[in-house]
């Protein structure tokens, strides 16, 4: 018996189940697999569908002639055909059987005749169960339903088998872990800190992919440490590793391992913002120093933005990502610096040098709290009140979304009469200056500082 969660795919009217005609009347199978079955039988509405069919990719493209409003054949190579019939996209895949050699970065892709080959070859058993249609039947030859009950995940094979055929799902599994919440079987992760350097054969295009799902994960703290435990974590982003410093019986620390875990499972789950978190301190193991006031991590936020641009641009995240994200991190101590108040003019700095980050700055310092003491915690989270209300304050009386003075560079040399040159530069300088010290003033004034600087001869002379 279908379960009612599956209804709204198996109704007549279906448009999975017009698929599967199309498929049956040309004596093919056809099954909705993977992540879509498994989303459904959990009750969630999945965005798009997933098929595996007996039919080699040119069939499918065959079949689905003049029934699908458009088709694309991206990933043909690997045996799948998209198919996009109104709102949905589905994807419809040969069955196959993919296996790395072993030292290769792509998989070897070859098909399969039948469902539980197929199945077999897929990552873990919830997504090694399909839904024949279109006459509803599920396969479920690995115990896939039972583990979805158990929330447990468990490869269809044994895992040694399964990580062989396909490293990255070993960092999958850990993104299961962080955005459904389920829990490996013992013998999956004993194969993954065996295994775990067999990562290294595949691209970082993949695993920064997957590693981007998990960051962003509800459970993401369990992921994290699943990571770090069993040292897949080490193959692509060791520097992480390298935070659980240990503590000196003396001058005590707090392992910034953990306070690094702690501090990403606080901030919203948004990709920047979560990978900023991740790396805020990798710059403390290489900066920390022992003395007569305790340890000290001088400049960590200066070499950690290194580091973190370095890292990421290692795992090809794009440029925006990884300007964003070191930004954040060199910034990330700034408003602790400011502990005696803040001036206007350290205001306007603090939110022209956060630019459009200025919201994820301030929420990545307030949740950089981690203290135990709550009285610290506390002081902590008022100076950041301080600043966000000092913020509001200034937004009221003058623009601060883009701070710069009142004329520009055109207008400058049309008042000197002089060409495109550094004094230009110099000039623009001090203008911006001028405007961040004491905030709005008008073209006049410019102009009239325009002429006393040059008179003054102390910026490149006239």
């Amino acid at each position: 018996m279908i379960p009612e969660r599956l209804q709204w795919l198996v109704r007549a009217d279906a448009p999975s189940v017009e698929l599967a005609e199309l498929f049956r009347a040309k004596d093919l199978e056809i099954f909705l697999v993977g992540g879509s079955l498994r989303d459904a039988l959990l009750g969630r509405i999945p965005s798009d569908l997933d098929f595996a069919t007996s039919a080699r990719p040119e069939q499918i493209k065959d079949i689905v002639k003049g029934w699908a409003d458009a088709t694309y054949g991206v990933g043909e190579k690997f045996g799948t055909i998209g198919v996009r019939k109104g709102d949905l996209v589905h994807e419809i895949t040969t069955f196959r059987d993919e296996i790395y050699r072993d030292d290769s970065r792509k998989p070897e892709v070859t098909y399969s005749d039948d469902i539980e080959t197929d199945l077999s070859r897929r990552d873990f058993t919830i997504n090694a169960m399909a839904l024949r249609l279109p006459d509803p039947q599920l396969v479920d030859p690995f115990g896939g339903l039972a583990d979805l009950a158990r929330q447990q995940l468990r490869t269809p094979l044994s895992p040694d088998v399964s990580f062989t055929d396909d490293p990255l799902r070993m960092l999958r599994l850990f993104r299961f872990v962080s955005t459904i919440g389920f829990v490996p079987d013992e013998a999956t992760l004993t194969a993954v800190s065996v295994m775990a350097d067999r990562l290294e054969i595949v691209s970082a295009e993949r695993i920064r992919d997957e590693f981007s799902k998990l960051i962003v994960g509800e459970h993401v703290t369990d992921a994290l440490w699943g990571l770090i435990h069993s040292g897949l974590v080490d193959q692509f982003i060791p520097e992480l590793s390298l935070l659980k410093m240990e503590q000196d019986p003396v001058q005590r620390h707090k392992d910034v391992l953990a306070h690094t875990v702690a501090v990403v499972d606080k901030t919203e789950p948004r990709l920047v913002i979560r990978l900023a978190a991740l790396l805020h301190d990798i710059g403390k193991p290489a900066t920390r120093e022992f003395g007569p006031g305790g340890v000290t991590f001088h400049h960590h936020e200066v070499v950690g933005a290194r580091m973190a641009r370095e890292r990421l641009r290692a795992l090809r995240y794009e440029s925006r990502v990884v300007d964003d994200v070191s930004k954040l991190v060199f910034m990330h101590l700034r408003p602790h610096t400011f502990k005696m108040g803040w001036s206007d003019s350290a205001v306007r700095r603090y939110v022209r040098d956060a630019g459009p980050l200025l919201e994820d700055l301030n929420q990545l310092v307030r949740c950089d709290v981690t203290t135990a003491s709550s009285v610290r915690a506390l002081k902590i989270q008022r100076r950041i009140d301080e600043l966000e209300g000092c913020i509001a304050d200034l937004r009221e009386r003058e623009e601060l979304a883009s701070i710069r003075p009142p004329i520009d560079g055109h207008a400058v040399m049309r008042h000197l009469g002089i060409d495109p040159g550094p004094l230009v530069g110099e000039i623009m300088d001090v203008l911006l200056e001028h405007r961040l010290d004491h905030g709005p003033y008008s073209e006049e004034e410019a102009l009239a500082l325009v002429d006393e600087l040059v008179e003054r001869k102390g910026i490149g002379g006239s």
